[in-house]
């Protein structure tokens, strides 16, 4: 077994179930930026899914650019929360704004700092998962 293929699906799975409790169990409304990190981690869960069945090393080619689009988005989402400043420059017009904290468990524990983290386990695991089938190649090679 693939370690770091399967720490990236069991992260996947953990925020795409976490982010349904947050939505369907507690009724928390999606801001737009929430709805944008769902768009990117949701397939993440099948396509890693399916790889950690198949052992397909090269699955990171594919899921490494949702990955890190998903960290830009999350982490610039983490950081309009936390700095006030930056509230100004909101692009959520309707509905929830992205500022609002649904949580915030030890005072900087929000949904898209959980999402972040999720991203970056998945992002850092594909680029261990790259390294290490590289290094199979030239070995090969």
């Amino acid at each position: 077994m693939n370690k770091p293929l399967l720490l990236s699906w069991i992260a996947a799975i953990i925020a795409t179930l976490g982010s349904l409790y947050f939505s369907e169990v507690m009724h928390f409304i999606p801001c737009t930026l929430c709805w944008y990190q769902r768009i990117f981690m949701y397939p993440l869960a099948i396509i890693l899914g399916i790889a950690v069945y198949r052992n397909d090393k090269s699955i990171y080619q594919y899921v490494l650019p949702l990955s890190i689009i998903g960290v830009l988005i999350s982490g610039y989402h983490t950081i309009l929360q936390k700095i006030p400043y930056l509230q100004q420059f909101e692009m959520c017009t309707s509905g929830v704004p992205c500022s609002k904290d649904y949580i915030n468990w030890l005072g900087f524990i929000t949904i898209p700092m959980l999402a972040l983290v999720a991203f970056i386990i998945i992002t850092i695991s594909m680029l261990v998962l790259a390294r290490s089938n590289k290094e199979e190649e030239t070995i090969r090679g």
